[in-house]
């Protein structure tokens, strides 16, 4: 039996795009992690494809959330760690002096891509706290959205299976509609796996619906001409 497409009206003032971890060590040759994501990233054509969507989400007046992944020094203090969690503090991932320290922060594996400044920096997008783990149960991106009333996610950024995937889950469980797009994601490829593949069953299987960043950018512009 083939799994049913209920979509996903895209309604502007009900409808933000959430982009998780748009930062170097996931998308610059030079990052922590882009010797495991990097053959993915550059498959997907990931950066131009999130490019795309920022720039059209301002173009089409479409809300911009930023989920952020740091590490402080007291992270690298927990007591117990999961298996990505562990790899992700050995190589120094996400790392920054302290939430009120920006002392080497610029262009550092924590940063944005230099590519994205000009849409994530223009005084309008919002940057949440950080999330912890994968989730955004840890910052308060869900409390953002509500506080706007928001009730519909377009998601995409890093990494597919998992902050994307639990970003998604998330935002499933706390009632929002999602609409995944699955060309400007990326995953990690390790002998145990291809992280991305595994992410694009569930993608199917749970979000509202799977789209690409094609099919996106047109329905943001033929809903902001409808309007």
């Amino acid at each position: 039996m083939a799994l049913p497409n209920p979509g996903m009206e895209i309604v502007p003032e009900q409808t933000a795009l959430v982009i998780t971890d748009p930062q170097n060590d996931f998308l610059n040759p030079s990052g922590a992690a882009w010797s495991v994501v990097g053959e993915s990233v550059t498959e997907n054509n990931t950066v131009d494809h999130l490019d795309a969507l920022f720039r059209t989400a301002k173009e089409t007046n479409i809300q911009v959330f930023i989920s952020p992944h740091y590490y402080y020094p007291s992270d690298h203090g927990w007591k117990f760690e999961g298996t990505l969690e562990a790899v992700m503090h050995s190589i120094s991932m996400f790392d920054r002096i302290d939430p009120l320290n920006l002392d080497d922060f610029e262009d550092s594996g924590a940063d944005w891509l230099d590519r994205f400044k000009p849409y994530i920096e223009d005084g309008q997008t919002i940057v949440v706290s950080p999330h912890k783990i994968y989730g955004p149960e840890t910052n308060d991106l869900v409390l953002q959205l509500r506080k706007r009333k928001f009730s519909k996610v377009i998601l995409a950024g890093m990494s597919s299976n998992l902050c994307v995937e639990s970003h998604m889950r998330e935002f499933l469980e706390q009632g929002f509609e999602v609409a995944i797009v699955k060309d400007a994601t990326a995953g990690a490829k390790v002998p145990e796996g291809n992280g991305y593949e595994s992410a694009l069953v569930n993608y199917r299987m749970m979000a509202n619906t799977v789209l690409t960043t094609e099919e996106v950018i047109r329905q943001l512009r033929e809903t902001t001409v409808s309007v």
